[in-house]
């Protein structure tokens, strides 16, 4: 998401020819929609979004978990 971000805003500097963007080249301009597609292509090939995906569904689990042992009466207060 970084990467997109500042290849918007890279975009934007060099379109409406703003400061030391306007004098680099498109190519180097687009580099970070570049990094961008490398990374996704790596998140996903290396199972890091299925692993983020996973903690996030177990942390909400854990959360209604506790939610109902809260509303039972079964939680004990941690310190």
């Amino acid at each position: 998401m970084v990467f997109l971000f500042i290849g918007v805003i890279g975009i934007l500097l060099k379109y409406l020819e703003i400061g030391p963007v306007a004098t680099l080249d498109w190519w180097m301009v687009l580099v970070p929609f570049g990094l961008a597609v490398i990374w996704w292509w790596w998140a996903d090939s290396s199972g890091y979004t299925k692993k983020k995906e996973m903690e996030k569904m177990d942390k909400r689990k854990q959360e209604r978990i506790d939610k109902q042992r809260d509303a039972m009466g079964m939680l004990k207060k941690r310190k």
